[in-house]
């Protein structure tokens, strides 16, 4: 018989949306504000409050949920609290210009109307986003194995990345522009390049650190270098690649919203940089939350690859 037990934390995020639901209900807007009051935020506390009291009632009979939820419950609810302190000193008291902090319902509005525009952004940042990772990434591990295997290639090309690597990508525009022919290609290049460097420099370092009794051994079987190249080097430096793929797409986003304002036509970045200029800052603020989930999925996505390819590391690196 499964255990019946109930924590009081895991109410906290449905009392927290019931009250920001309430003050919302009940407190007018300010007179100052002209637009359409749209409802979306009411609903979505409605919504929200209704899904964490299926959560609270489902936790009494999963001690997994129980402890899972019961752990993330204060957080959850502080980030309720914190919205619905927004939402009042924006909309019920507008303790802040409107201009600039636009009003969660107003935030919403700019998701329900544009989406079509927003997820056009979305996939056109995405495309340009894995076309520069990728094409880093390979040319960075490819860096990464000869600086690391290879003395020769060492002598050359570890002093160029050094001098080379820590330049800023975005440096790299003005070169860029006049390479390619299209600025798509400038923006991916730039990208890759922001990828490249830690790729690189990790992986050589990971392929360094492997105790020499292992080539050793596989040179006494008669291993070719190819072979200890694909099972020994490679698989013994890959986490230190993957910390380097990481450290390479935290900078890419960072790259992809300058890369995005040199002529490109479409991107999240793009849409930002536009809607400021016309001072469209609930479209801003929009474009900033589809751009963090973006990163957010995109780094635990890396994460779970990185957890089921190296599962004896599964938890080193927590995300």
């Amino acid at each position: 018989m499964k255990k019946v037990r109930f924590i009081y934390e895991t109410l906290l995020p449905f009392i927290s949306s019931v009250f920001a639901l309430i003050l919302h209900a009940f407190i007018p807007r300010h007179e100052d504000i002209m637009t359409k009051d749209f409802n979306y935020f009411k609903w979505a506390l409605l919504v929200l409050s209704i899904v964490f009291l299926v959560l609270a009632v489902l936790s009494v009979f999963n001690e997994k949920l129980r402890i899972k939820y019961g752990y993330k419950s204060w957080f959850v609810a502080g980030m309720i609290l914190l919205l619905n302190i927004y939402n009042l000193i924006t909309e019920k008291f507008m303790l802040l210009p409107s201009v600039y902090f636009p009003f969660p319902d107003k935030i919403l509005d700019v998701f329900y109307s544009s989406w079509p525009f927003l997820l056009k952004c979305l996939g056109y940042s995405l495309k340009l986003l894995v076309t520069g990772v990728i094409g880093g990434a390979i040319v960075g591990v490819l860096t990464g194995i000869a600086i690391g295997w290879n003395r020769k290639a060492s002598y050359w090309i570890n002093p160029l990345i050094k001098l080379v690597g820590p330049i800023p990508a975005t440096v790299w525009i003005p070169i860029a522009l006049v390479t390619f022919s299209t600025s798509f290609k400038a923006s991916a290049f730039i990208i890759g390049i922001s990828v490249w460097f830690p790729t690189a420099v990790l992986t050589s370092s990971g392929i360094q650190n492997i105790e020499n009794a292992y080539f050793e051994v596989a040179s006494t079987l008669g291993s070719s270098s190819i072979y200890k190249i694909k099972k020994i080097a490679i698989p013994g430096a890959l986490p230190s690649m993957f910390i380097g793929f990481f450290n390479g797409i935290t900078s890419a986003f960072l790259t992809l919203m300058t890369a995005e304002m040199i002529g490109v036509k479409f991107g999240i970045g793009w849409y930002i940089n536009w809607q400021r200029e016309t001072m469209s800052y609930a479209n801003v603020y929009a474009g900033l939350i589809v751009i963090a989930i973006s990163c957010s999925l995109v780094v635990t996505l890396l994460f779970r690859v990185r957890d089921k390819l190296l599962t004896w590391q599964k938890g080193v690196i927590k995300w």
